[in-house]
């Protein structure tokens, strides 16, 4: 029976590793193999040479490590995933009039924007009483998350 070194049976490792990494990366649409099949690439020479397997893992580590340092952050910038607006972003800075009495310690509020009824909380933890004219900063979840609009007095004057 032909028995072969464990050591020639190295790059085909790194090389199916490889392989595999890069289905990996082409079947998913997110950045998430490709820098480690580049590693498994790089650590075929290391095993042709016949560095023993934690040279060839480190050099696997040390390139996936580089390039993923590299490259990611460039990557990303390119790749930017346009974030779609839904029409609930539409109430993002509109003023709403609270319905219910907002309190964040007790879980409970609402506020009418654009015709619409709202779960709501405040921004920085304050109490808002019914009635109160309030601004939506940004939507949490289901909930809006609002503050409260500042009321300005009539001069003298009017």
């Amino acid at each position: 029976m032909l028995r072969i070194p464990a050591q020639d049976l190295y790059p085909i490792f790194w090389l199916i590793l490889g392989i595999i990494l890069a289905i990996i990366e082409a079947a998913t649409v997110q950045l998430v193999a490709i820098w480690f099949s580049l590693g498994a690439v790089a650590a075929i020479i290391p095993a042709l040479m016949g560095a023993p397997i934690w040279v060839q893992f480190l050099v696997f580590v040390a390139v996936s490590a580089a390039s993923m340092l590299c490259t990611r952050p460039f990557v990303k910038r390119c790749l930017r995933v346009k974030q779609e607006r839904t029409n609930a972003d539409r109430v993002i800075g509109q003023t709403g009039i609270v319905v219910q009495q907002i309190d964040n310690d007790r879980a409970q509020g609402r506020v009418a924007v654009m015709g619409l009824d709202w779960s709501a909380r405040t921004q920085n933890g304050e109490v808002l009483a019914e009635g109160a004219r309030v601004t939506v900063l940004e939507i949490d979840g289901v909930k809006l998350i609002v503050k409260q609009q500042e009321t300005t007095q009539p001069s003298e004057e009017e």
